[in-house]
């Protein structure tokens, strides 16, 4: 892969989880979360990116959100189950994605918030007015995602570093 071939990030949020009488970590997706997770699916389809690597968060939630948005997929990515994902900081993302091998080029990792919201904000140091936009005023709803994309190794990915390219989120 040649430097001028940007890598590519993509920030997904899970979908929308259900309130039961569980561990936090144990929250089963809503009804509305595993609908909005396949179609969180075909919009990452629609991207045209070819992702490399998934990581994804151990909780049953981000679990059960990749397990149906992955379905839309034309081709299912190497998938990593990372438990450093859940409650991570922006930093602790960051120094999870600086350990992403050379070879990799575009990294999808489903996450919660407020750290995936946190590291696309954190990352885009410039990008598209009308994503940044629409990230400024929608936030990072359930299943809403963040395409970052930036030209160093992954082990040079900093704050300030990327830039954003696209945002979506369900309709409200």
């Amino acid at each position: 892969m040649s430097v001028a071939e940007p890598r590519r990030i993509v920030l997904f949020r899970h979908a929308k989880a259900d309130w039961p009488q569980v561990a936090d970590h144990e929250r089963p997706l809503a009804d509305r979360g595993r609908t909005e997770a396949a179609e969180a699916g075909r919009r990452l389809t629609d991207t045209g990116i070819a992702f490399d690597l998934a990581l994804c968060s151990t909780a049953v939630r981000t679990r059960e959100t990749w397990k149906l948005a992955v379905q839309e997929f034309p081709q299912r990515p190497k998938t990593v189950y990372e438990e450093r994902i859940y409650e991570a900081s922006p930093g602790e993302l960051i120094a999870l994605l600086n350990e992403t091998p050379d070879d990799v080029r575009n990294v999808l990792m489903i996450g919660h918030n407020p750290g995936i919201q946190g590291l696309a904000e954190v990352l885009a140091g410039s990008g598209e007015d009308e994503a940044r936009e629409r990230m400024t005023r929608r936030g990072f709803p359930a299943a809403a995602f963040a395409v970052l994309s930036f030209g160093s190794p992954w082990k040079s990915l900093e704050p300030g570093a990327a830039e954003l390219r696209d945002y979506w989120a369900p309709a409200e």
